[in-house]
C-alpha cells in the first residue's frame, strides 16, 4: 500500500515513516510543506495520505487545503488527517464532499501503532476513521430537524462507534450486546436515513457521513 506522508517535525516524519514501512506500507513520498504535498499527491496518486493540518509557510490549515484541492483533481483520494486538537471546521470541509475515504485522528493517537495502522488501512479501503474527540464534538452541534433526530438513544450509540471505524463484533463488545443486536440497530439506522439498498460497507460509510454532517 502506498503513502504520500506530510509533517513538517523532522523528528516525527521519520519516526512515521519507520512505523509505516515496519508495518509494510510503501512511502512514494515524505514532505514537510502544503505546496509539496499536493504536488507529491498529483504525481504519485497514492493509496492513501496521511497529512498534519497545519504545514508551512503559515502553519494554519496548508496540510487540509492541499489534501482537499487533491481530492478535488483526484475524487475519493483517500486521506486521514492528523491534528493536535480538534478543530471542527477542518473536520467538516473533510466531511463536506460526501464521499468516504477519510479520517481524522488526534496526533496523539499515533502513539497507539495498531490503531494508527488499522485506520490508516479502513481510510485507505474507503472508510472512515474518526476520533471519538472529533465526533463527539460534531454531533454535539446536530440540529433537531436532521434526520438522525429520528434514531434512538442506542441507534445514535451504535451511530457513534460506525463513526470511528468500529466493527459490528467491536461494537457489540462495546455495548455489552450481541452482534445480532448490532445488525438490527444498523439496518434500522439506514432505514430511518433513507439509505436505498446496496453493498453495506458502502451504506456505513453514508450512514457515517449523514451522521457527522448532521
Amino acid at each position: 500500500m502506498r503513502v504520500v506522508l506530510a509533517e513538517d517535525l523532522a523528528l516525527l516524519r521519520e519516526g512515521l515513516v519507520s512505523l509505516l514501512q515496519a508495518h509494510d506500507f510503501e512511502i512514494a513520498a515524505a514532505v514537510d510543506n502544503g505546496p509539496s504535498l499536493l504536488k507529491a499527491l498529483l504525481d504519485h496518486r497514492p493509496d492513501v495520505a496521511v497529512v498534519d493540518v497545519r504545514l508551512p509557510p503559515t502553519f494554519t490549515d496548508e496540510g487540509l487545503q492541499a489534501a482537499l484541492e487533491a481530492r478535488r483533481q483526484v475524487p475519493g483520494l483517500p486521506v486521514l488527517v492528523l491534528s493536535q486538537y480538534v478543530e471542527q471546521l477542518y473536520a467538516r470541509e473533510l466531511l463536506a464532499d460526501g464521499s468516504g475515504g477519510i479520517g481524522y485522528l488526534l496526533k496523539d493517537r499515533v502513539f497507539d501503532a495498531g490503531q494508527f495502522v488499522d485506520a490508516i488501512r479502513r481510510v485507505a479501503a474507503g472508510g472512515t476513521a474518526m476520533d471519538p474527540e472529533v465526533v463527539a464534538r460534531l454531533v454535539a452541534r446536530g440540529r433537531d430537524d436532521s434526520p438522525l433526530a429520528r434514531l434512538t438513544p442506542r441507534e445514535r450509540e451504535v451511530m457513534e462507534l460506525m463513526a470511528q471505524g468500529r466493527s459490528n463484533a467491536a461494537i457489540a463488545q462495546q455495548l455489552v450486546v450481541t452482534e445480532r443486536a448490532v445488525t438490527k440497530h444498523t439496518a434500522n439506522i439506514f432505514a430511518k436515513l433513507d439509505l436505498a439498498v446496496s453493498d453495506d460497507d458502502n451504506r456505513r460509510v453514508l450512514a457515517v457521513l449523514a451522521y457527522l454532517n448532521s
